[in-house]
């Protein structure tokens, strides 16, 4: 039998834990109007694209408009279609002209509302409106909604609708610390000034950006689309190398 080496071995480098070995934050760019948008974003690397169908909003398209748009967009990047409080009318006729990959709801939308059309979704909570101003609360009102996609985490307004205001992210808090929270989105005053540090310290599964890539309302600039990538990217990069 042949000797055992009595050399000092080197120390067993231990793996990075999954989370970091496979994080990505992934990018979604909402209420797209303009086919040069769509490219845009595609181009700088989004994996999703958002129409907005509630028609008070700026940044609404009707589900004919949304059809031609959704032709434009490649395979392996995600449709979403938002509503506010739809009648289910509504959203069948988004499902059958536009056939989104992803519903998220906006309004008051119970857990049944969302799941009755058998279509993958998301659930968004204003962080900060009234019973869901404090880090307990707004994680019990997420846990009714455990067959959700993903939750994600807007800024209240006194409208239904994005205000391009951040949140207190601290109200986060229970949320992150919930082993069986849904994968979180972050949304509400994001732009690319502020997502680096608002993914560093949420570490979410996605943002969710709309005015803060904008010249107007439902027109998106090409390079603060780029910039917005680019920073997402950079906060990666950082994570990966704790």
């Amino acid at each position: 039998m042949a000797p055992v080496s009595t050399a000092t071995k080197p120390p067993i480098r231990q793996p990075r834990s999954s989370k970091q070995q496979s994080m990505r934050t992934r990018v979604k760019i909402c209420g797209l109007t303009r086919e040069a948008d769509i490219a845009s974003a595609v181009q700088a690397g989004a994996d999703a694209i958002g129409f907005v169908f509630y028609p008070p909003s700026k940044r609404y398209v009707s589900p004919a408009r949304a059809a031609q748009l959704r032709r434009t967009v490649p395979a392996f990047v995600d449709v979403v279609a938002l509503f506010v409080n739809a009648s289910q009318a509504e959203i069948r006729a988004v499902l059958d002209e536009v056939g989104p990959d992803l519903l998220q709801f906006h309004g008051d939308e119970t857990a049944a509302d969302c799941a009755r059309y058998g279509t993958r979704y998301l659930r968004a909570f204003r962080a900060g409106a009234p019973g869901l101003d404090a880090p307990q609360t707004l994680a019990d009102a997420c846990r009714a909604f455990d067959g959700a996609a993903g939750w994600l985490f807007d800024s209240y307004s006194a409208g239904y609708g994005g205000s391009g205001q951040a949140f207190d992210h601290s109200l986060l808090a229970a949320v992150r610390a919930d082993a069986a929270a849904r994968p979180v989105i972050l949304s509400g005053g994001l732009n690319a000034a502020n997502v680096e540090q608002a993914i560093s310290v949420n570490r979410p599964w996605a943002v969710d950006v709309s005015s803060g890539v904008e010249t107007a309302p439902g027109e998106k600039s090409p390079a603060k689309i780029r910039e917005l990538c680019a920073a997402v990217r950079r906060a990666d990069d950082r994570l990966r190398g704790e």
